[in-house]
């Protein structure tokens, strides 16, 4: 996130971190070519248009805190990014209820030009109330009517990428004087419930010409939309059984739809804290949980599960507080160790280490041992590896933990000249996928 702080509040004030550098260049960089030396895909921008102001119902915790605020638009990051690499990808967060399909295909459709066909859509529906307040709506659309609003929005895309220009119709003939051959482009005439477009695309076809989607549906409507666009999903399980249960449901989701359900790919989150000795890595685990800002933390939950947590004691178990936001923190904490009596203050101290995700703590071979036994039990394609310190976690990773699993052959530079390529995918789109049929 182009932020100080995206999913481990407090973790900025910890001795050289220097996520407060966000708004440096030559931070974002050095990232860039930390990653693409660590064989990374991509990297992955998520992004807010809002801040939180639920808990203690103020904004004072996140401003005070750097609670995701402030953060820059990571768009404007990619350029400088993509300049100093040949490979890495660019996952890029944009929101389907706060920009309109015509503009939002445009800056896609430019930026995989300006990347070589490197570039990434994540596809979400926003979920801040504050969002809202600030781009002019009266009133955050409700959960169900997001998402279909997104299917129109990504219906309208699909249809300025992959419908409005032949692959043959811009013929750069001087002599003739002819740039696109008109008879080539084609209004896309859409006039649905939420969007009136009439096209043609403002962009010629860029190398991908849909971006790759991302996605990370976890509500039942939200599976049912990842199901429908993704090619990549990432998901946020404590535990093997958690990950196996969602891709089966996905799978039978995507299927559903008409997809081939092996043309998803899945990415567990996963917090590796390396140290080069067992002892150093536990050492530097319990630095980390030491840093966490308890409070900050809350107000970042507050804000996932529309719920005011300030009001709760923090040292409540969880099971007695009968909501269905925290009935389903409880589901996903239980899951996480089904022995524990969770309190709220325990929930905030676990999830201020990369939210859900599993914290893997070892020497490089026993985090790679891990992540190894993810991978061959499950039926995933990778990781959405997350950072606790920045960019430290991401150097001890790259340095540590990379070379191993090169040497077990488990990373391989990917091959193809687009991020869908090196993720696995051909050139385009799956020919099942709903944009191609």
């Amino acid at each position: 996130m182009n932020a100080v702080t995206h999913v481990s509040p407090g973790a900025w004030r910890y001795p050289g971190d220097r996520a407060a550098d966000y708004t440096d260049r030559d931070y974002w960089t050095d990232v860039a070519r930390t990653a693409e030396r660590g064989g990374f895909d991509a990297v992955f921008f998520a992004d807010v248009r809002g801040i939180y102001d639920v808990y203690d119902d103020d904004c004072d915790i996140a401003i005070e805190r750097a609670v995701q605020t402030p953060s820059n638009d990571p768009r404007f990051l990619v350029p400088a990014m993509a300049e100093v690499t040949d490979d890495l990808g660019f996952a890029i967060t944009r929101s389907t209820t706060y920009n309109h399909p015509y503009e939002l295909a445009r800056e896609f459709s430019t930026l995989d030009h300006l990347t070589d066909g490197r570039i990434a859509f994540n596809i979400v529906t926003s979920y801040l109330e504050s969002a809202a307040a600030n781009l002019g709506v009266d009133k955050r659309l409700d959960h169900d009517d997001r998402y279909d609003r997104a299917d129109e929005f990504m219906d309208v895309c699909y249809a300025l990428w992959e419908e409005s220009w032949d692959e043959s119709a811009v013929v750069r003939d001087r002599e003739a004087d002819v740039f696109t051959d008109p008879d080539g482009v084609h209004t896309v005439d859409h006039d649905g419930e939420w969007f009136s477009v009439r096209g043609p695309h403002g962009c010629e076809p860029s190398p991908q010409r849909t971006p790759f989607i991302y996605q990370a549906g976890s509500s039942d409507r939200g599976r049912a939309f990842a199901a429908a666009n993704a090619e990549a999903v990432f998901c946020s399980y404590p535990t093997k059984s958690g990950v196996e249960e969602y891709v089966a449901d996905m799978r039978e989701r995507a299927a559903d739809h008409g997809r081939d359900p092996d043309s998803l790919s899945f990415y567990p989150g996963v917090v590796p804290i390396v140290g080069e000795t067992a002892a150093l890595a536990r050492e530097k685990h319990e630095s980390y949980r030491d840093a966490v800002d308890v409070e900050a933390v809350l107000a970042l939950l507050s804000g996932f599960m529309d719920m005011d947590l300030s009001e709760l004691d923090p040292d409540q178990p969880l099971e007695h507080i009968e909501t269905e936001a925290i009935q389903g923190a409880v589901n996903a904490f239980t899951k996480a160790d089904p022995d524990r009596e969770w309190t709220v203050r325990e929930v905030a101290q676990f999830a201020g280490l990369g939210s859900t995700s599993p914290v893997v703590v070892g020497t490089p071979q026993t985090v790679a041992d891990e992540l190894e036994a993810w991978y061959t039990d499950l039926p995933i394609a990778g990781f959405n590896v997350k950072e606790v310190t920045r960019p430290d976690s991401l150097y001890d990773f790259v340095d540590l933990v990379v070379p191993e699993l090169r040497k077990r052959g488990l990373l391989a530079d990917g091959d193809g000249d687009t991020l869908r390529e090196r993720a696995g995918g051909g050139p385009r789109l799956p020919d099942r996928h709903p944009a191609r049929r």
